[in-house]
């Protein structure tokens, strides 16, 4: 089975979207562009004053797209809020 597009992003990205920081820790999914960053740029994305209204526009965007829960670890919304590891 082939991993879906966001899954394959995710866990293949080497690099910070933001910094170009190697990405050998733990990375995550920006709620702005939906790339991968680390976990330094998303403390400064937290940190930004729409941050929270962005967020749950994108989880709502999110469970209507994928029809999963943003709690559901399957799910491309869970990856925006849950550090991954390769």
């Amino acid at each position: 089975m082939e991993k879906p597009e966001w899954m394959e992003s995710l866990s293949c990205a080497t690099r910070c979207s933001h910094c170009d920081k190697n990405l050998d820790e733990k990375r995550i999914l920006s709620v702005y562009d939906h790339t991968p960053i680390c976990m330094e740029c998303k403390r400064e994305e937290e940190q930004r004053p729409d941050y929270e209204e962005v967020s749950k526009n994108m989880i709502r965007q999110c469970m209507l797209e994928t029809e999963l829960l943003y709690g559901d670890p399957g799910a491309y919304c869970f990856h925006h809020f849950h550090p991954f590891r390769c």
